[in-house]
């Protein structure tokens, strides 16, 4: 069997980052759609989203092989549970934006300092051993809910509206891709950049999708927008399935 057969995770191509990106506009919407919409609050939407993030991470972590509607139900539940967790922070706590994106950025190094401790590399593929994958979602986790801090950060401190915060997140993305090709500064940095960076790109574009007219939104609603980014989630992950069986993995 090759490395890739004994895998647990996805792989890192061009259809991963646009997933990345619907899941992060999903987690958004819906995270909104729970606390807001429905009047749940932070302390239950984070109950609930919790709730689903760690039913989804079992079945994640008992299944032998990377299946990739179960891996991006998780990654779903990271983001969503990462808006929750953000604005926990800031609406709930008090603790504002930039003591909010302080607090998860040490976080986010301290998982990624103790993975590194344990096994002398941060690779993100492939990944066969449990414990490895535990680190890797506690990464996740943590750099969703700190790429929705960011974002909501920008659009606090900066003033900028929705559009340019997902124009300058994005920006930094492309630089990362470029210097991914262009240069040889280790991959493993610019991946937890881009992972970084697309989490406020997709916020940024979620809140675009959601919020009022006279805020610089489309006033879809976080349920229609919600809604929107489920159906071209369903598509995404039909293809990424196609690529998986064609790939000879199943």
């Amino acid at each position: 069997m090759t490395r890739e057969h004994i895998n647990k995770v996805a792989k890192i191509t061009l259809i991963f980052w646009l997933m990345k990106i619907v899941a992060t506009t999903l987690g958004e919407t819906l995270g909104d759609f729970i606390s807001m919409t429905l009047n749940f609050g932070y302390t239950i939407g984070i109950a609930i989203t919790l709730m689903f993030f760690f039913v989804v991470l079992f079945i994640q972590l008992t299944v032998k092989k990377y299946m990739p509607v179960v891996y991006w139900l998780v990654i779903i539940g990271t983001t969503t549970l990462g808006t929750e967790i953000s604005d926990y922070i800031d609406r709930t706590l008090h603790l504002g934006y930039t003591a909010g994106s302080i607090l998860l950025v040490s976080c986010l190094i301290i998982s990624l300092f103790l993975w590194f401790h344990k096994y002398k590399n941060l690779e993100v593929y492939p990944i066969a051993d449990r414990q490895k994958e535990v680190y890797y979602w506690t990464a996740i986790l943590f750099s969703n809910s700190l790429g929705t801090a960011f974002g909501d950060f920008l659009g606090d401190y900066f003033g900028m509206s929705y559009l340019q915060g997902a124009f300058l997140t994005g920006g930094v993305i492309v630089i990362v891709v470029l210097l991914h090709y262009l240069t040889k500064i280790n991959h493993i940095i610019l991946f937890w950049i881009a992972f970084i960076f697309t989490r406020p790109f997709g916020a940024t574009f979620g809140d675009f999708l959601t919020k009022p007219l006279d805020k610089g939104g489309l006033h879809l609603g976080t349920l229609n927008s919600s809604i929107i980014s489920v159906a071209l989630m369903t598509i995404l992950l039909f293809i990424a399935h196609r690529q998986y069986k064609l790939n000879g993995y199943e």
